[in-house]
């Protein structure tokens, strides 16, 4: 029963404050309830425990995949991906202005391979942030 993800949802999600572990969307902001994320994959040898469990948005599940590292855009180095439950995710990216700037080469990867920083990312971000202003502002 515990290799099954859906035992573990709820921990999972307060753990979270149901809130996305990669992008920080809240999961009653998202368009599609949040997915449990085998951080390492099962296929990699990734066990069904909290400790490899994070809470993820649909878009930052679906982009991260399977995959462990990616490349750093800044120095074209393989890097490890950010892991929700080694990192701490103030120590690898910063919010800035809606967008979200990798501050390690592990924050960089992420950001651009889970695409973050896409436009209606951003947006979103910045509407719930208050920082989008009419024409008429």
């Amino acid at each position: 029963m515990r290799d099954n993800p859906a035992v573990f949802r709820e921990e999972v999600a307060e753990r979270a404050r149901r809130c996305c572990e990669y992008c920080q969307i809240p999961e009653d902001a998202a368009f599609a309830p949040h997915h449990l994320d085998h951080i390492v994959a099962r296929k990699h040898g990734g066990k069904t425990s909290l400790d490899n469990l994070a809470y993820s948005c649909s878009l930052c599940n679906r982009r991260k995949s399977s995959d462990l590292s990616s490349v750093d855009p800044s120095t074209g180095q393989i890097a490890l991906l950010f892991n929700p439950r080694r990192d701490l995710w103030q120590e690898h990216f910063e919010l800035r202005g809606g967008e979200i700037a990798g501050l390690t080469s592990s924050g960089r990867a992420t950001v651009n391979l889970l695409r973050l920083n896409h436009p209606h990312r951003v947006q979103e971000r910045r509407i719930r942030l208050g920082w989008v202003w009419t024409r008429e502002s």
